[in-house]
């Protein structure tokens, strides 16, 4: 039932720094703004403005900022944006495989800021269809360990429809079937157990492991996808070995 990525690991710690900086605080409320939209303004009525609302509070964004978000998706407050969620398809260095998540309200730009970050950086834009079949959608919840042990998550979630448990080192990943994510994460919600973030957001299918050198280039270039304003997400099929991540650390 547990598995142990690296590469996950790589990207939860990557997830924790960039939350400290400005340029991620507008994603989040971003988030919020669309859930509010989409479900309505009331985060008791609405799991997904809910999750959205903890995760921006669990980084640090004010408390004012997501208010104002809320208010703007439900229409309550004028100012929103017509966001439109877009994907565009990669490959990076050592041929590993991107799968960008956009949401922007001007698809010129976006189209524009994810072409010029992947050509000055060693990545190529690919047709639609090239790489989103190395992709699948799943529900990922990262749970704190704090006293839990997996035994006592799995007894929660079991039922709920669980497909794996991924130790994180201080966190649990918790992985589903998007159409079981409601009631995995109602499950937690249920027996009072706290997680950092829930998501539907694309896995690999399957991971291609990358040397230190690869690693460092591919690395740099998520780094300048994730810079652009309408980047969301980068996903990549890109696992990073205990070896490599050292040697990476120690740089």
């Amino acid at each position: 039932m547990s598995g142990h990525s690296k590469w996950a690991t790589t990207k939860h710690k990557k997830a924790v720094l960039d939350a400290k900086r400005s340029k991620n605080f507008a994603k989040l409320i971003k988030n919020v703004e669309v859930a509010a939209r989409l479900g309505g303004g009331d985060p008791d009525g609405n799991p997904t403005l809910y999750d959205a609302i903890v995760k921006a509070r669990k980084n640090s964004v004010p408390n004012d900022n997501i208010e104002r978000a809320r208010k703007r998706g439900a229409g309550e407050e004028a100012g929103g944006s017509d966001w439109q969620s877009l994907f565009y398809e990669g490959y990076g260095p050592g041929g590993t495989a991107l799968y960008v998540e956009c949401l922007t309200d001007n698809r010129n730009r976006a189209a524009g800021e994810v072409r010029t970050a992947l050509s000055r950086n060693g990545g190529t834009l690919a047709d639609p269809g090239s790489v989103s079949f190395l992709f699948a959608r799943k529900g990922v919840v990262l749970v704190e360990k704090g006293n839990l042990t997996e035994d006592d998550l799995l007894g929660v979630v079991l039922e709920a429809g669980v497909e794996e448990i991924n130790d994180l080192g201080d966190t649990f990943e918790v992985l589903c079937d998007p159409s079981d994510f409601p009631a995995v994460r109602d499950a937690l919600r249920g027996e009072n157990i706290e997680y950092d973030s829930a998501e539907v957001e694309f896995q690999a299918l399957s991971k291609v492991e990358a040397d230190a050198e690869t690693a460092r280039k591919a690395l740099k270039l998520v780094d300048a996808l994730e810079d652009c304003d309408d980047v969301q997400n980068v996903f990549t099929n890109m696992d990073i070995s205990e070896e490599v991540l050292a040697e990476l650390e120690a740089d």
